[in-house]
């Protein structure tokens, strides 16, 4: 696959799984009660430190012979579409409030970089996006899925610090976990094909 595709497949997917994602809208909360680039920056920060981690996670995994990480890759691929298409018929609820409350009286750029630094890394774990990264990074260059799939939660958080819930009101938040299952389904069917074909 070319490069700049592995790139683009990165980041696509992770931003369109981290739109309706809770860490999302913790973000929307702190960016709706803080200055926006300081709620960014604590955001971005943790979310490069779990791209780190799933990125060597995908590593390990690619240690294994080349069609069992093919097959475990497309299990985990369909796993996170069907994940994503069920989540997305049930009815959301989107309660920042305690995120919202993470702030210190007196909000400066530490305290409250820091504190969506703390909501963010501790959401993340075992998020689909993370899990994505790690399959993508197990079949492709680890450094073009890291930039990618980076890239791609730094926007999903500035677009939750930015602009908010109205931009979300254009297309449901329903749609938007259906149309990246979809394509993590794709990328499950591209990768059983390639574990079975050898």
């Amino acid at each position: 696959m070319p490069q700049v595709a592995v790139l683009g497949i990165a980041f696509v997917v992770t931003l369109l799984a981290e739109l309706p994602d809770k860490t999302m809208f913790a973000s929307l909360i702190l960016g709706t009660r803080y200055r926006p680039l300081w709620v960014w920056a604590g955001a971005a920060a943790a979310f490069t430190v779990h791209m780190v981690i799933a990125v060597t996670a995908g590593q390990l995994l690619a240690l294994l012979p080349h069609r069992i990480v093919d097959g475990i890759v497309a299990g985990l691929f369909v796993a996170g579409a069907v994940y994503l298409w069920v989540h997305s018929f049930r009815p959301q609820h989107h309660d920042g409030t305690e995120a919202a409350r993470m702030g210190a009286p007196r909000a400066t750029f530490w305290r409250v970089a820091g504190a969506a630094f703390v909501v963010i890394f501790l959401a993340e774990w075992g998020d689909i996006t993370q899990i994505a990264t790690a399959n993508l990074a197990a079949r492709y260059s680890p450094v073009l899925v890291f930039v990618g799939a980076t890239l791609g939660l730094w926007a999903a958080a500035a677009i939750a610090v930015n602009i908010g819930a109205k931009s979300l009101t254009v297309i449901p938040l329903a749609w938007v976990s259906r149309i990246t299952g979809t394509i993590l389904l794709g990328l499950g069917i591209y990768s059983a094909v390639a574990a079975m074909t050898g």
